[in-house]
């Protein structure tokens, strides 16, 4: 999840989108083609100034969207649009953000901030749908298209933050905001401007500017590169398959997907398993032979580090250099002292703690669970062997088999997708908030599977579009997410059109689309995180939606998890998709019994990553690994903090660890941080009655409506009446600390 922080500083996260962030050029981005060269004749220049004519007519995004509530034409889109619109966008943006700068008359809050936040429709529109496709959709084009425009990009976002007329006017007013007559909104957001500004490097002198643009340009280049190699590698890493009983366990659909991927592949004959970016991989807990589990293991683990094309190893490690020389540059000790500021938690110590006070707690329950699954090894195989990361999973089914008495394969018939969706997902929605949906196949999107909704709020009035992307695909990076294509302004009188993204395996044509039960939550999450977008209710663009710090903004998505197993909406979603009938009561106890089933394995596997993402933020520019040291490091930084278990290996490696390459580095804490809140808030609807309209009504106008125009802590005491409390997460995880 990502946001824009500031409309006037849109590169910033438009670049932090998809780990495309900073550029590999000193100079301020132009036009690739430099307007009216001394040497061109005049029927050259008439000939250019017709082509631009005519392409201008052609491009959609030189305009905006006749559609409702300014919904991408994609229809209308090509590849060929992006780089024209967004040459034109940024030159466009820097003549608005000249005019401001230059402005004769002293600055004032509405020709300074104001139009800042005004500035680059334009740029807003091209980058907001590039973007999100070269994240959801991308192709050859759109992935050389995001290298050549993300040092560019980068070095227009240098060219405004570090431009000394425009940060000189904006000092001025922070300078005077005591004396300007401000509302609460207008300081909070001309303090935001200043902060900004200095974070930047505004306060740099020029050689030391100069070097802040080297570094975000070759920051930019890295991380482009680096999405593209993880998508590349985890497409390159499916491990291929000989027989179909080497298979046994797998449904007889996922036995066809994986024969016709193996076709896709020139590989008739054989079976393709396909990987997810994570490390553990959702086939091993039903594939029955052992060989084929560790063959998919181990081949999820090492990506990124096999010395071919798409090896990470020297990407990671310039990359936390650079940002660690960066930090320095600005006055920090660290990059996780830089970000740490900008978030709730604020300082090292204090993720630290945080950190330290779960990691052996959870490890200790991990090991348990592990000598309950080495027991059950021993018990069923005739020839036992020591538990491994390939094996975990599979034992894990069979033990909550045991202990449950139901298995993913018993409930995956009640979670078709299509119900989740409109009888779960909606239907949560509907009863908490009075919104309804409707489906519109009438609007345009960038892909056959993807679906368009129109959302209307309990008054009948349009509220929102939702785009709606779930299938798994080579084009799509992995992971979920939501992003805004227009977010919720009044200054800009604009509404939101909001898209979530999973990566479900799509089933042969004509087959249900039968999803896990993580699958399910992950779909209430990312459409908590829609909910805070669509909801949306300020002024201001660069307060708009998920506008909030990055451990705050998983807090609502994590609280909207709470509907998944909620007895009246489980009971309506969960319906047979052959019969129709509803999840049969003992069963729907027994999923709800078992959630905190397997918490030593997901806390520790979660912690673990977000170890390893402070453990390389927190370090100096000379204590930074060498390329080939880089596994090593990462080895040691997890046994130094005790939660080195191998059967338990780390959500995410260093080396497709997309999230801290990209918007979470330094954050990926975020997600305990936020649950934190989210328990609180669980236990805070429980005590109130539920799921009572009365009670979305208030979640949403004391905090999912705010977006960021208030202090992220402010909007949960205005929410739950009090400061939150650590007790009720670790009793949901099983997390008890003994003293």
């Amino acid at each position: 999840m990502n946001r824009i922080l500031n409309r006037s500083l849109i590169m910033a996260m438009t670049l932090a989108l998809l780990s495309a962030c900073g550029n590999d050029q000193a100079e301020p981005a132009v036009d690739s083609a430099a307007d009216g060269q001394a040497t061109d004749t005049a029927s050259e220049q008439a000939d250019t100034a017709a082509e631009q004519t005519a392409t201008e007519v052609d491009n959609p995004f030189y305009q905006v969207s006749t559609l409702p509530f300014q919904y991408p034409h994609f229809d209308r889109i090509k590849d060929e649009h992006f780089v024209p619109a967004m040459e034109r966008g940024m030159r466009e943006h820097l003549q608005e953000v000249e005019q401001i700068a230059s402005n004769p008359e002293a600055a004032t809050f509405d020709n300074t901030i104001i139009a800042m936040e005004r500035s680059g429709p334009l740029l807003d529109r091209v980058t907001s749908v590039f973007f999100s496709l070269a994240g959801a959709d991308t192709n050859d084009t759109r992935q050389a298209i995001q290298r050549e425009m993300s040092p560019k990009l980068s070095a227009h976002r240098d060219a405004i933050q570090l431009n000394p007329q425009l940060f000189a006017r904006v000092n001025d007013l922070y300078q005077r905001r005591d004396q300007l007559g401000l509302d609460t909104e207008q300081l909070r957001l001309l303090e935001e401007y200043q902060r900004n500004f200095v974070r930047a490097g505004a306060q740099l002198d020029e050689a030391q500017k100069d070097r802040l643009r080297e570094i975000n340009g070759e920051l930019a280049r890295l991380g482009t590169q680096f999405s593209q190699n993880v998508l590349k590698e985890v497409n390159a890493s499916a491990i291929v398959v000989d027989t179909v009983e080497e298979l046994a366990g797998l449904t007889d659909a996922q036995i066809e997907a994986a024969a016709e991927e193996a076709k896709n592949r020139d590989l008739e004959g054989k079976y393709v398993l396909t990987l997810m970016n994570y490390s553990s991989q959702p086939q091993l807990a039903v594939l029955e032979n052992r060989a084929v589990r560790e063959k998919l293991m181990r081949a999820s683990l090492v990506r990124g580090g096999r010395g071919n094309e798409y090896d990470n190893r020297e990407i990671v490690s310039t990359v936390f250099k650079l940002r660690a020389e960066k930090a320095n540059m600005l006055g920090y000790a660290t990059h996780a002292d830089y970000v740490l500021e900008e978030t709730t938690a604020k300082t090292i110590s204090a993720v630290q703690e945080l950190l330290g006070k779960l990691a052996p707690v959870a490890a200790a329950n991990a090991r348990k669970e592990g000598a309950v699954l080495q027991a059950k090894i021993n018990e069923v195989e005739a020839e036992p062997f020591e538990l491994q990361s390939w094996d975990w999973p599979y034992y894990t089914e069979m033990v909550r088999q045991e202990q449950y008495d139901f298995d993913e394969s018993q409930i995956k018939p009640y979670f078709e997708l299509d119900s989740v969706l409109k009888n779960g997902v909606f239907y949560a929605a509907e009863k908490v908030y009075g919104i309804t949906f409707k489906e519109r196949p009438d609007l345009p999107v960038y892909h056959p599977d993807v679906r368009a909704f129109e959302v209307f709020d309990h008054d009948g009035e349009t509220l929102a579009f939702f785009i709606a992307d779930f299938y798994a695909r080579p084009s799509k990076r992995g992971g979920a997410w939501m992003n805004a294509y227009v977010s919720q302004s009044d200054l800009l009188g604009t509404s939101p059109v909001v898209a979530n993204h999973q990566n479900i395996q799509k089933p042969p044509a004509g087959e249900p689309t039968l999803m896990t039960m993580d699958e399910v939550t992950t779909m209430f999450h990312e459409f908590g995180h829609a909910l805070h977008g669509m909801f949306s209710a300020v002024t201001y663009p660069s307060f708009s939606g998920t506008s909030v710090p990055r451990d705050f903004v998983e807090y609502p998505s994590q609280v909207n998890e709470m509907w998944a197993t909620w007895p009246d909406i489980l009971e309506n979603y969960a319906l047979h998709h052959e019969t129709g009938e509803r999840i049969p009561q003992a069963l729907l106890d027994r999923v709800i019994e078992a959630e905190k089933f397997n918490e030593g394995y997901r806390t520790t596997e979660y912690l673990a990553a977000s170890i390893l993402d402070m453990c390389y933020h927190t370090l100096g520019v000379d204590e930074i690994p060498a390329p080939d040291a880089v596994l090593d490091f990462e080895a040691n930084c997890l046994q130094q903090a005790g939660i080195a278990y191998d059967p338990v290996p780390s959500r995410y490696r260093t080396l497709y660890f997309s999230h801290i390459l990209g918007g979470y580095s330094a954050g990926y804490y975020s997600y305990i941080w936020s649950e934190v809140l989210d328990a609180e808030s669980v236990k805070w609807f429980k005590e109130n009655g539920g799921m009572l309209r009365e009670n979305g009504d208030h979640f949403r106008a004391t905090l999912l409506s705010q977006g960021g125009s208030k202090d992220a802590m402010q909007l949960f005491r205005d929410f739950a009446g009090k400061d939150p409390d650590i007790q009720p997460l670790l009793e949901r995880r099983g997390l008890l600390i003994e003293e």
